[in-house]
């Protein structure tokens, strides 16, 4: 039979044949369109008179084969993972290093691109152009393209063996969420959306009853309600304890190995440290831009969380408990904080955050800002749990947009947005597929799926990068959608967070599972005004987790045992002991599961001073709606991609660069 991956799609929108595909068919589809990609990069080595279009046109289209085979599989291989894709991925990782860097260290290749960039002022480029060449010309040196002998051989080592411990630190993390539940027979004080996603999670684990998972939607809520702290801390520690459990499993000498070779990578290519490196091309350019920005955010953060500590741990003895509030204390008595000083607690507010409404909340505020329509359509996709939406704007197709909502064993943790097809213009009218995949609790059969506003927010986050993604307009897609620098690519996803807080959207959106009825007035003021609740434990979580990525990576040479270095940073900045980092370093996948936010982890709060500056010109310019901000907002961020420096497409955007004043502010933090 012919293999789907290698043939013609006639599906719908071209959509993978997801009813097709088996696993059988990807290491043979892989294989070829590698061979295939390698005869593209010989035959652009001709030996022509290069030019932009025989060079950098063609290598931006050699790949595509190879691209074809490798988007369903690895939206499949996160999203819905077996043990045959977990083999396959281990298998294909340091093939595709390979493939990547015997592409950047093809002499003739690099040769090609040279000339053209040094006769760059001589090909009548156009500014897209000349910023694709740009790009390439970069990504070829820092790849190591001007290395020579061992050097150049040693760094194809190095990356080859980097790709394969970032895939196991993935599928370690992955086997520990997936092993570990906790049998709940006391449901004491957990509210029924608690016990009805435990019940259902206790049905895919195959257990008896309701059980606990390390799902976040799951144990944060356990966390939040179980007034049983012997339990709460078995579940927390399993939490803090992913990748750090002894065995396979154990992610700490992978991160100690991953370390000591981005070090030397850097040092190969002749930087100070990986994070010279890295943030050369990013916004903030040096770890000292990183750096003075944390810290300006750490002391207010720190300040905050520390007294509210204070009153929690009063609030705790006042229940007979001893000792000091513990990382498994917060959440318990932040909740009962929250419902006696805001009159709010969480299990009175889910019934309103219905998923498909805020779904449909999220569609109405793109149709309103950008003219969006979604329509949704019947296709076959990887897993019965996604669907998907044909996007429009005035009749006219935009984009193929798929949700993938609920947590599952087969799914890794956390949330994030991918593209199985990028858009662009060199081969055709290219237009996206994208997706949103979320880690939110399954419902039982027949009932609603409800959120937390937290939920609720990421829904939102996920869908401002779908729409970076679908309202791109470049010719190439090296440029396209999200291939921006890191610390610019989450301005769109936390800018349009601050839409689901606009009151006539949870006017409409925001209505009760049973009854329909909108969330009342008073319960929706009460939610807003504790917006920037307890943001002092979730600042300073967060910036903790950025200061000890950076640490790991600003030195010379590797922190020995990262570890230690860890703890040492944590020490330095004054770590409140009942907070732990967001991220660990044993499960801290952002930055050891692969390169894309290593030393980038402070990236969400980089983009948050632009995101809440550029918020701030809706409200100055007329309303969150305003159709003249939504233009320029399309025109400048969400439609350029990387056409541009990030910083100049957000000065033609607001007009200049904001400081931390909005962020802190924005986060109640200001003094």
């Amino acid at each position: 039979m012919t293999n789907p991956l290698l043939a013609d799609w006639t599906t719908p929108f071209e959509l993978p044949p997801f009813d097709q595909i088996e696993d059988s068919h990807f290491a043979p589809a892989v294989e070829a369109a590698l061979e295939a990609a390698r005869a593209n990069i010989a035959a652009i080595c001709d030996g022509s008179e290069p030019t932009f279009e025989n060079t950098i046109e063609a290598l931006v289209l050699a790949d595509r084969p190879l691209e074809k085979a490798l988007a369903p599989f690895f939206a499949m291989a996160g999203a819905d993972s077996n043990p045959a894709r977990e083999g396959l991925m281990r298998d294909f990782s340091p093939m595709l290093s390979a493939y990547s860097s015997e592409v950047t260290a093809n002499k003739a290749l690099f040769a090609r691109i040279e000339a053209l960039w040094q006769a760059r002022a001589d090909l009548d480029l156009t500014d897209e152009q000349q910023r694709v060449l740009l790009l390439t010309r970069r990504s070829f040196v820092r790849s190591g393209a001007e290395l020579e002998g061992y050097a150049a051989d040693r760094l194809a080592d190095v990356k080859q063996r980097l790709s394969v411990l970032g895939t196991r630190f993935t599928q370690n993390l992955l086997a520990d969420e997936r092993d570990w539940f906790m049998p709940l027979e006391d449901l004491t004080g957990l509210p029924d959306f608690v016990v009805a996603a435990a019940r259902a999670a206790g049905e895919e684990k195959g257990a008896a009853g309701p059980v606990v998972t390390l799902s976040r939607s799951i144990i944060v809520p356990f966390l939040q309600f179980s007034p049983r702290r012997d339990l709460r801390e078995k579940a927390y520690t399993a939490w803090v304890s992913r990748g750090a459990n002894g065995g396979e499993t154990d992610n700490r000498d992978i991160a100690t190995e991953i370390l000591s070779l981005r070090a030397e990578r850097a040092n190969l290519l002749g930087y100070d440290s990986f994070a010279d490196y890295k943030l050369e091309t990013e916004m903030a350019g040096t770890p000292d831009a990183v750096r003075d920005l944390l810290m300006q955010v750490w002391a207010p953060a720190k300040a905050s969380a520390e007294a509210d500590a204070q009153v929690l741990q009063a609030m705790m003895h006042n229940d007979d408990e001893q000792g000091p509030l513990e990382p498994w204390d917060w959440r318990y008595y932040s909740e009962k904080r929250r419902a006696e000083e805001h009159d709010l607690n969480e299990a009175e507010l889910k019934p309103y955050l219905q998923l498909d409404r805020m779904i449909d909340a999220a569609f109405a505020c793109a149709n309103r800002l950008f003219g969006l329509e979604f329509a949704p359509i019947d296709v076959t996709l990887y897993h019965a749990d996604c669907r998907a939406w044909e996007v429009t704007r005035d009749g006219k197709h935009i984009a193929v947009f798929i949700g993938d909502y609920f947590a599952r064993g087969s799914k890794r943790s956390g949330a994030w947005c991918s593209a199985m097809r990028s858009q662009q213009k060199l081969a055709g009218d290219i237009r996206p597929h994208v997706i949103n995949v979320c880690n939110f609790a399954k419902p039982p059969a027949g009932e609603a799926a409800l959120l937390s506003y937290d939920d609720a927010r990421t829904l939102f986050h996920e869908f401002g990068h779908a729409l970076h993604q679908m309202l791109s307009d470049v010719t190439y897609d090296t440029i396209s959608g999200t291939s921006v620098a890191r610390d610019f690519v989450e301005l769109p996803s936390q800018l349009y967070e601050h839409w689901l807080e606009v009151p006539e959207v949870l006017e409409e959106f925001a209505t009760h599972a049973d009854t329909g009825e909108p969330m009342p007035r008073d319960l929706l003021d009460r939610m807003l005004g504790a917006a920037t609740y307890d943001m002092g434990f979730s600042t300073v979580e967060y910036v903790a987790s950025a200061l000890v990525d950076l640490a790991f990576h600003e030195g010379e040479d590797a922190p020995a045992d990262p570890m230690q270095k860890q703890a040492e940073v944590l020490e330095e900045i004054g770590m409140p002991h009942a907070i732990r980092m967001r991220h660990a370093t044993p499960h801290f996948a952002h930055v050891f599961a692969g390169d894309g936010y290593s030393s980038g982890y402070y990236s969400y709060m980089w983009s948050e001073v632009m995101d809440a500056d550029a918020f701030e010109a809706f409200e100055e310019a007329g309303g969150p709606f305003d159709p003249e901000m939504a233009q320029k907002l399309e025109t400048y961020i969400l439609s350029a991609g990387g056409s541009e420096d990030a910083a100049v497409l957000y000065k033609k955007f607001r007009g200049s660069m904001p400081d931390a004043t909005a962020l802190l502010k924005g986060r109640g933090l200001a003094a």
